[in-house]
């Protein structure tokens, strides 16, 4: 039998791609199945909408440095960011985990914690799940559902001409906070008795561990009768999100250098790693803000949030393009975390 590998393809999202072009929905209430950030379900009054994630130890995340308190509040907010990217309200989640007999009962009762602690904070409930072995390390899986408005879901290809390109908060953060624990982990393998340094480094440590999902946002959004034309979540990197715009709308998009939000404390650390902070903003990820194009009409309410910065705008000329401050345009590519290297920097 013939052994193509992923990356010969295109890598995760060509294959996301190849799954979805071989399957087809023939249900009525199915209003949108794979290839945005939560499927919508038709459930009579309103839609439902419905999103998974999986976070594997040794992929997604290293228990040497990470608390399990955290790791339960991160898994929760990670699908409830998906909920929001639809324009939707969370309101129940299910957890799945699998686990290795390494992991004592109070370490679950710790990753469950947290996990209780999100759905304090997003004011959501646990309604189920399942558990199993694992014998490769532990595995969380859940998934998030919540509810919109037919007439408020947006979709990844709504984005339309001259339309205002916005992000919530501020970027590259979480993807510096990781450089950071790794740095230390090293230090510390290295001689196990130093202790970690990570005070100044508070903010992006924070932002990599315990990001939170923007549904702040969703709610002044319904307050102001503000519907996005089209949304979704930075979860690989500001790049990557613009390109999967572009892409589903079927337009161009222009992001402007000197507009990308990102904080003084990402600034100095990224300095700090001799990294170029706007190339960490495209292409760190994790961030869990929202991207969003706004219609002309709605920009208007949008300005009075403080939390949503214009970075750009849309374009009928199809293709994405970084707006350097010198007016240079460069195309914007999504090169992934994994890719910083020296010619990146």
């Amino acid at each position: 039998m013939e052994r193509t590998e992923i990356s010969e393809i295109g890598g995760e999202f060509a294959l996301i791609d190849r799954i979805a072009a071989a399957t087809n929905t023939t249900l009525p209430e199915t209003i949108k199945g794979i290839g945005d950030d939560a499927a919508v379900i038709d459930s009579g009054e309103f839609y439902t909408v419905i999103s998974t994630d999986m976070l594997l130890e040794g992929v997604h995340f290293d228990l040497s440095y990470v608390p399990l308190k955290h790791l339960g509040y991160k898994a929760v907010a990670v699908n409830v960011s998906d909920i929001a990217a639809m324009n939707a309200v969370p309101k129940q989640i299910t957890v799945s985990i699998a686990l290795s007999n390494r992991i004592p009962v109070e370490a679950i009762d710790e990753l469950y914690d947290g996990i209780r602690s999100a759905c304090e904070a997003y004011s959501i409930d646990l309604v189920g799940g399942d558990t199993t072995n694992s014998r490769s390390g532990l595995v969380i899986s859940v998934t998030a559902i919540g509810t919109v408005a037919k007439d408020r879901v947006t979709y990844r290809s709504g984005a339309k001409p001259n339309d205002v390109l916005c992000v919530t908060g501020s970027l590259g953060a979480a993807y510096l906070g990781l450089q950071v624990l790794e740095r230390e982990k090293q230090v510390f393998l290295a001689d196990p008795n130093m202790q970690p340094q990570l005070d100044k480094h508070e903010y992006v440590v924070g932002k990599q561990l315990k990001p939170e999902a923007r549904t702040d946002i969703i709610y002044d959004f319904i307050e102001g009768g503000i519907v996005p034309t089209s949304m979704i979540d930075i979860s690989d990197g500001l790049a990557s999100e613009v390109l999967h715009l572009c892409k589903a709308s079927g337009v161009g998009i222009r992001v402007f250098e000197e507009n990308v939000p990102v904080e003084n404390p990402a600034m100095l650390t990224a300095t700090e790693f001799n990294l170029n902070p706007i190339t960490v903003a495209l292409n760190g990820g994790e961030d869990y803000e929202l991207l969003m194009t706004i219609s002309q009409e709605d920009f208007e309410k949008v300005k009075n949030l403080s939390e949503i910065t214009p970075i750009g705008f849309v374009t009928e000329e199809k293709g994405a393009f970084l707006v350097l401050n010198s007016g240079q345009l460069t195309p914007i590519k999504a090169q992934g975390w994994e890719h910083f290297d020296a010619e990146s920097k």
